[in-house]
């Protein structure tokens, strides 16, 4: 069994940062695919980015290129989302989740039905 735990949300005005955290326990490996989700009211879940664990490749969703970075360090178990320059419509509860398989990096994004995911951290933006 995994667990994760999301933390670092938060209120910003526009233009602002945060960085969330997410860490995992029980059985982890060092394959398969992370990634950060968000999902604003209303509107259907998407991914921010995600990492294929192997080779520590990252990819993004197009709304957030070079605004947000995503880091894992597998020693430590965690997965962080930093994000700059915020927009009122990133606001949404942003999802940790963890996938054991992958195929390739960019399947870790297109991916939808990761197998385990954090109950969530909201993030609001205020312009």
């Amino acid at each position: 069994q995994v667990q994760l735990v999301e933390s670092g949300g938060g209120s910003v005005q526009a233009g602002g940062s945060l960085r969330l955290s997410c860490a995992a326990s029980g059985y982890i490996y060092s394959s398969g695919c992370m990634g950060w989700f968000r999902q604003a009211p209303g509107k259907e879940r998407e991914a921010v980015a995600t990492v294929y664990r192997s080779g520590a490749s990252t990819y993004y969703a197009d709304s957030v290129k070079g605004r947000f970075t995503i880091s894992q360090d597998n020693a430590k178990n965690t997965l962080d989302l930093q994000m700059f320059n915020l927009k009122p419509e990133d606001t949404a509860m942003y999802y940790c989740a963890l996938e054991y398989i992958a195929y390739d990096a960019s399947w870790c994004l297109r991916h939808r039905d990761y197998k385990y995911w954090g109950q969530g951290t909201q993030v609001t933006v205020s312009s």
